[in-house]
């Protein structure tokens, strides 16, 4: 192990020294004036001094090592500390963007299914919403299971398809007694009986529809079409009332003009 003397001094411990060694060798030559153990003591003395001195300042230089060390541990800490901090935010952020898509998400799915419920509900609405329907220069107000119901027979009435045209209307009659269809079905009606040949129904039936609707736009057609009944029952003499009536009553129909030409053609009174 080096001694004490063979360390190198730092540079400021040389300052402090210097003017002592130069004392020591400006007196070298008076050396005699001095005994050994005096220059011992002084030369011990001198080392302890230097000691002293490199102890105070290694202790002051490890405790400024040391605080600089504390300080940059800290700092270290605390830049760990932010990074941790930092990387929380980052985690959070990310979730709430997952969570503001999700509620997007959720929203659109929202909108999607109030529409499809309002459109079920529409639909639903406008079978139970009366509806506007104009037929014979009459406009009127029905059910939509009414319109639907009267739309069925007439179409197998238009088919020829009579024996159902019959059933389907008769049913009609029963479900919607004071339809606004009414007329229309007794008239249709009356048809299907004739063409069956059920010639006192079809009488009936459109007498019926005569008392329901005398202003009906299809009145003078079923005055006509009872006056051809009455030919067909062999009541000649009613069929000529029932032709006269209709072109008293409506002279400007063209049922009445249909009517002038069978009176011709019809035996006269006896």
């Amino acid at each position: 192990m080096k001694s004490v003397t063979d360390r190198p001094l730092s540079h400021g411990l040389f300052r402090l020294l210097m003017p002592l060694g130069l004392s020591l060798a400006a007196g070298s030559s008076g050396a005699a004036l001095f005994g050994d153990d005096e220059a011992r003591r002084a030369i011990l003395e001198l080392r302890q001094r230097v000691e002293t001195l490199q102890r105070q300042m290694q202790s002051q230089t490890q405790s400024q090592f040391q605080a600089q060390a504390d300080e940059i541990t800290q700092l270290r800490t605390s830049l760990l500390d932010l990074q941790s901090q930092i990387d929380a935010l980052k985690a959070d952020l990310a979730r709430a963007r997952g969570q503001n898509e999700q509620l997007a998400r959720d929203l659109s799915e929202l909108q999607k299914r109030h529409k499809d419920v309002q459109i079920v509900i529409d639909d639903r609405l406008r079978r139970f919403e009366p509806l506007k329907v104009t037929l014979d220069g009459q406009e009127f107000l029905v059910e939509p299971g009414e319109k639907r119901d009267y739309d069925q027979a007439l179409e197998a009435f238009r088919k020829a398809e009579y024996p159902l045209a019959r059933q389907s209307l008769q049913s009609f009659l029963a479900r919607y007694p004071t339809s606004p269809y009414r007329p229309l079905a007794l008239f249709w009606l009356g048809n299907a009986d004739y063409v069956a040949k059920d010639y006192k129904e079809a009488l009936q039936r459109f007498q019926q529809m005569l008392d329901a609707a005398p202003a009906h736009p299809r009145a003078p057609e079923a005055m006509l079409a009872i006056s051809n009944v009455q030919v067909e029952l062999k009541d000649v003499r009613a069929a000529r009332r029932t032709l006269e009536a209709l072109v008293a009553q409506h002279p400007q129909s063209e049922a009445a003009q249909t009517a002038r030409e069978r009176l011709t053609r019809l035996p006269a009174p006896r």
